[in-house]
Formats: structure tokens, C-alpha cells, sequence
């Protein structure tokens, strides 16, 4: 597992990046797939979600996740609470209760957790090329707001996603980043393919955070490039497989 040195020395609270080792899942989900979405069998990614749940010292069920659609949709969560296969659309989560664990699955899309220990506030985003240009993390921070959260002290982690020297896009793709902002196309460099860009999510990620007016790091991990660390649908879509697992990043208050 992974942590985030700018989230690491906050008070109050604790996160992980996982990596995909230490679950009970095999072949194409090896090891720890907590992405009910995958074909792997639903009695193996429960046991990978209870692992995953017990480094926080919570029970399974307490660790929520959204059936994530690449939206700007962000859920406040206060005492409800829900079961995965069945949890429901959204993509970003916010508390200020210590009893939750917080999680986002990605598998090349960029997990991005934020936290106020100051005004006990945490959330989770999961952030894909869609929902980082809509803004998903700037409606995580506005849901963190409403909460008591202050933009001044909160810190956010862009975890392990597809990294910038492998994420190769089409002619089309930049166009909407730099009308957003000519600036964006600092993100983009030429790839080996004529016409074909490399974009640094990551990095977009952490200056339109900063834009938001909050402190943001990346752990800088590559999740296409380091196959034995990290699930990565482009990577497997590449080898042909029509299937893959999905990591899980998660925060959590400390009770």
C-alpha cells in the first residue's frame, strides 16, 4: 500500500493507496479486486473489501463506495449507508463521521483523496479524463465546504493512475482541456505515433486542484507501466483481455 506524504503527517485521519497485492482473487484480478464490476467471483472481492476495511480497524460493510459513472456527482454521507453490488451513481464521496471508510476504484483513472483534519472533513474522487475536465474534485471540494471544511487548510493526493509518458490519446482528445485553458497544454506532449498525444493526467489533476485555491501532490505511480503493482484496463485491454480488477484507494476519520 501507498500513502501520500501530504496526507500522511495530517492529524486525525488515516488513507491508502492499495496496490494489488495481498487479496484472495487470481488470474486477471490477482490479487486484491475490490471492483464488484469485474467478473471475479462477488465471495472474493468481499473478502478483498473486509482486508481492505481492516487496516482502517472497520467492519466491511463500513467501507462505502459508489457505482462510479465518470460524473461530477459527489454524495455526502451522514448516516445512511449502502451494500456494494448495488451502491448508488456517483463519483465522489464526502463525510465528517469518524464510523466510514471512504473508497474510490480505479484502474487507470486517478484516485484523488482529500482531507481537513482541522474541521474533521475528509473525501474521495474518482477522477477518469471526463470527470477532471467537468470538475468532479471542485464539486468534492464545494461538498467538503458544506461540511466545515476551509480550502486554506485542506491537503489532496492524486494517487496511482496511468501516467504521463504512457497514456497515449487521439488527435481530438486536447481540444476540450485547452479550451478550457490554452495553459493545459502544458499536460500534453507528441507521442511516438504521428498525430497522437501523451497526457499527463496526474499533472493536470494537481494544477486544476490548485486552481481550486487547495494544496495537492501525486504519488506519481504509473499504473500501466507497473503491471505487477496495479490493475490497469488499458494495459489489459492491450493484451487483449476483455476483463480487469479494479484498485481501491480509501480514507478514513481516526475514531
Amino acid at each position: 500500500m501507498i500513502q501520500a506524504t501530504s496526507l500522511a503527517e495530517l492529524d486525525g485521519m488515516q488513507h491508502r493507496f492499495f496496490t494489488r497485492h495481498g487479496g484472495v482473487s487470481s488470474g486477471l484480478y490477482s490479487s486484491l479486486n475490490c471492483g464488484y464490476g469485474s467478473a471475479d467471483p462477488p465471495e472474493n472481492v468481499r473478502e478483498n473489501r473486509r482486508r481492505v476495511a481492516a487496516q482502517f480497524d472497520r467492519a466491511e460493510p463500513d467501507l462505502l463506495t459508489v457505482h462510479q459513472i465518470h460524473s461530477t456527482d459527489v454524495l455526502t454521507v451522514g448516516d445512511d449507508r449502502w451494500t456494494s453490488p448495488g451502491a448508488p451513481k456517483a463519483d465522489g464521496l464526502v463525510t465528517d463521521r469518524p464510523d466510514v471508510v471512504l473508497g474510490v476504484l480505479a484502474a487507470d483513472c486517478a484516485p484523488v483523496l482529500l482531507a481537513d483534519p482541522s474541521a474533521g472533513v475528509i473525501g474521495a474522487a474518482h477522477a477518469g479524463w471526463r470527470g477532471a475536465l467537468a470538475g468532479v474534485v471542485d464539486a468534492t471540494i464545494v461538498a467538503m465546504e458544506r461540511l466545515g471544511a476551509r480550502r486554506d487548510r485542506l491537503k489532496a493526493a492524486v494517487g496511482p493512475c496511468i501516467g504521463g509518458r504512457s497514456y497515449e490519446v487521439g488527435p481530438e482528445f486536447p481540444a476540450p482541456f485547452l479550451a478550457q485553458d490554452p495553459a493545459n497544454a502544458a499536460f500534453f506532449r507528441d507521442a511516438p505515433r504521428a498525430g497522437h498525444f501523451l497526457f499527463d493526467l496526474a499533472g493536470y489533476l494537481v494544477h486544476r486542484i490548485g486552481l481550486a485555491g487547495v494544496a495537492a501532490t501525486a504519488t506519481g505511480h504509473d499504473t500501466l507501466a507497473a503491471g505487477h503493482d496495479f490493475f490497469s484496463y488499458r494495459r489489459n485491454t492491450l493484451q487483449g483481455e476483455r476483463d480487469y480488477g479494479r484498485g481501491l484507494s480509501a480514507i478514513a476519520l481516526r475514531r
